[in-house]
This record gives C-alpha cells, sequence and structure tokens, in this order.
C-alpha cells in the first residue's frame, strides 16, 4: 500500500491536491502550520492507488508518495 507524505510546513492550503486526487484520499484538515494555513491530510488511505497526481499538482512539492 502506498503512503502519502506531506510537508505540512510547506503547504499552503490550496486544494488543488485535494481537487484532482481521483480517489478522494485528501482532505484539508483542521490542523495550521506555522504560517497560518490548514493542512492537507491523508483520510482515505486504503483508496490510493499511488498515482502520484497529488504530488504532481502541488505548487509547493510539499506531497510525496512513498511505497
Amino acid at each position: 500500500m502506498a503512503r502519502v507524505e506531506i510537508r505540512s510546513e510547506s503547504c499552503k492550503s490550496c486544494g488543488y491536491c485535494v481537487k484532482f486526487c481521483p480517489k478522494a484520499v485528501l482532505v484539508i484538515g483542521k490542523q495550521v502550520n506555522s504560517k497560518g494555513y490548514e493542512c492537507v491530510e491523508a483520510q482515505n488511505m486504503e483508496a490510493c492507488v499511488a498515482c502520484r497526481t497529488c504530488a504532481v499538482m502541488c505548487p509547493e512539492a510539499a506531497i510525496e508518495i512513498c511505497r
């Protein structure tokens, strides 16, 4: 199973990863980073197919897919 790693300090809560994930794995969470942004979180990891769309769409390169 793939694992989504999110560097919360780099996340600016733009939502691109959430919008473009074909399996609805990611959500904008309630945790706020030091810059004041609510960070993206993985909530449905068992649905992840490791397509890496979230990582490609992230303008801050805050997401990495690990196996």
